[in-house]
């Protein structure tokens, strides 16, 4: 291989660089099959780093739908009280770029929205309906702040990761669910 080329395009070049049905997927806005995904989505992974790239990833959670489509280029996320750590937060005042990785249990697909986020007060979230989704509640569980995001791109991506961590197996899944951190042993 030549060795003007760097890392990443030897290993495009060696493996034959990305298919095109994955390079056309990625879209600037959130297309109809995307916005569905996101409304049936109980779960996402909130990914963000400061502007010395220290990185948090936060996972959040609510009812199905609970990060709102605004529109085909607006997501809105709640932040509902948890551990007061307010790291994402704290990233989003150096560098407001963030990534969502959405989930639904037993489907091996994502989606993936990044894009670029806008800070909103909590009078912002009420004044447009919002309130917590929440399939669980304690005292902790109002809302706090919020976010816009202005997409940059969005798509599904594939299924491998989750097959190969056969992640949604139901025996795992009964097995694992009567563990305990403390059970958890160092491999």
């Amino acid at each position: 291989m030549n060795q003007q080329l760097s890392r990443i395009d030897q290993l495009r070049e060696a493996l034959g660089g990305a298919h095109e049905l994955a390079v056309n997927k990625v879209k600037d806005h959130l297309e109809p099959y995307v916005q569905a995904f996101i409304e049936n989505a109980p779960f996402a992974i909130l990914s963000s780093s400061d502007s010395e790239g220290n990185c948090d990833a936060s996972p959040k959670g609510g009812l199905p739908g609970f990060i709102k489509v605004v529109d085909e280029r607006t997501l809105l996320m709640p932040d509902i009280g948890g551990n007061r750590l307010f790291q994402s937060f704290q990233n989003f005042e150096s560098n407001p770029k963030a990534g969502l990785l959405f989930m639904i249990p037993g489907m091996n697909v994502t989606v993936r929205v990044n894009g670029r986020v806008r800070l909103l007060e909590p009078d912002d979230l009420t004044g447009r309906g919002i309130r917590p989704e929440l399939s669980w509640t304690d005292e902790n569980s109002g809302l706090i702040q919020g976010f816009l995001l202005d997409i940059d791109e969005a798509y599904f991506h594939c299924p491998r990761s989750m097959q190969f961590a056969n992640l949604w197996d139901t025996a795992t899944i009964e097995q694992n669910a009567s563990l305990s951190i403390k059970s958890l042993k160092k491999v």
